[in-house]
Parts: structure tokens; sequence; C-alpha cells
């Protein structure tokens, strides 16, 4: 409460958010009638509520709609799950939305058989060409791709038109 450097305050904010996204997964988890399975989009849900509070400056300009099947994901593919979208969506609502600019937030996430589709999409500011995603020295993208490795996942990124991030992977195979 007593740090004044503005950067200083966005990466306690971020690594606060990180530590709320795993705590709400086990959160989760422990609701759960089924504790080998974290219901994701009730996590989704909460997680939601928590950044939007987090980044009260895009209250009321950026709207986040989300599409989620009843996806039950196993705790070792949940938590890295869980902090990709979180870091995804802090992304576009600390850079995506800055300086006032408003816009939505889409996230999607679909599960067929072992096969999970994650997209998280915006429609504001585009990312420069010039910005390389898989060397970036933003911690969080560092992090989306180490999970993406984690998840033994796929990456995809859309630039501009909406921004987007969709990761594919399969479930683990459980014994």
């Amino acid at each position: 409460m007593k740090v004044k450097d503005p950067e200083v305050v966005s990466a306690l904010r971020d690594s606060q958010n990180r530590v709320r996204s795993m705590s709400l997964i086990h959160q989760t988890l422990y609701q759960s009638t089924n504790v080998a399975q974290v219901d994701f989009k009730q996590f989704l849900d909460e997680l939601m509520v928590g950044l939007t509070e987090a980044y009260r400056s895009a209250t009321g300009r950026v709207d986040i709609h989300m599409q989620a099947e009843d996806v039950r994901l196993p705790i070792n593919e949940a938590i890295p799950c869980g902090l990709i979208i979180n870091e995804l969506v802090s992304n576009a609502l600390k850079h995506g939305f800055a300086d006032g600019r408003s816009g939505s937030i889409w996230i999607k996430l679909q599960q067929d058989g072992k096969h999970v589709t994650v997209q998280v999409q915006n429609d504001g500011a585009a990312i420069p060409e010039e910005h390389d995603l898989r060397r970036s020295g933003s911690l969080g993208l560092q992090l989306v791709n180490l999970f993406t490795r984690q998840l033994r996942g796929k990456l995809e990124v859309q630039r501009a038109n909406p921004v987007s991030f969709t990761i594919q992977f399969d479930l683990e195979e459980t014994a």
C-alpha cells in the first residue's frame, strides 16, 4: 500500500492475481463433489470477478464474455490452464485496453473427449509485429508459453482483428 512506483504496483498486482488464480482452482476443487476434477466453468466465473476487481480502471469499459462448456479438468491440467487464462485476460486488460479504450474480451473453452481448446480474444489494441511473443520480456507471456509446453499443447496467436490466443491440448491419461 505504501509503494508509489507504478511498475512495482503492477508487478505486485500481477503476482497477487497469479496466487489468487491458483487458490481459486484449489477452492473450486475442494468444493466439488468429484475431488479428482475441477469444474472449470465455475473456476472461470470466479476468476473473472477477481480480475475485474483487480483492474478496476477497465470496469465499465471492457465487457468480458464467456462461453465455457461443462469442462472438468484434472488438477494437473487445471492449474496451468487457469494460469494461462489469468495471464491472457490480465494482459488484455492492461495492454489491449490502455488509455481509456473500451471493448470486449471473449473466453471460449471447449472439450471434445480428451481434446481441450482454450481461446482468449479481445478487440483491443493489436500486438505489434516487432513484439516477439516467443522471446517476450514479459513474464506473463513467458508463463503462457511455459504452461502451454507443460500441457504439451499448441499455441496459435493472431495479433489483431481480433487479438486471439488459442491453446489446444489433450488431457493426460489417468491410471
